[in-house]
């Protein structure tokens, strides 16, 4: 997958976040719940966008842990509206799968940056 369809695919994460957010309930637990899901399912695609354009390898791979962690407090999320039953468990399912493999990926692509990354030398 290229960057420019990486781009459109956490753009689409972002979009389903953002319809999963519009149908949580309007009480306490729904908006606390849709308030940290807001945040961090619609950092992914833009952390991602400053992912590509990065200006060393060091920042690349930097930016790409923000990514991850906001992926995978996304993940979180999604796992709590299953588990507390706050949503229907088969509609989140899909977008919580993505949450996963969006995490795989980038996590991939973490490691094998810092493996092409020379290791510092060790002072004295």
């Amino acid at each position: 997958m290229n960057a420019e369809q990486m781009r459109l695919r956490t753009k689409q994460f972002t979009l389903r976040v953002l319809r999963v957010v519009a149908a949580l309930p309007d009480n306490a637990q729904g908006r606390v719940i849709a308030y940290q899901l807001m945040k961090s399912g619609t950092s992914v695609g833009a952390n991602y966008r400053a992912v590509c354009r990065s200006r060393s390898r060091k920042d690349f791979i930097n930016k790409l842990g923000v990514v991850i962690e906001e992926a995978d407090e996304s993940a979180y999320w999604l796992e709590v509206i299953c588990e507390g039953q706050v949503l229907d468990p088969r509609l989140i399912g899909p977008l919580l799968t993505e949450a996963n493999e969006l995490i795989a990926i980038f996590t991939t692509a973490r490691k094998t940056a810092r493996s092409h990354c020379p290791q510092p030398k060790p002072k004295g």
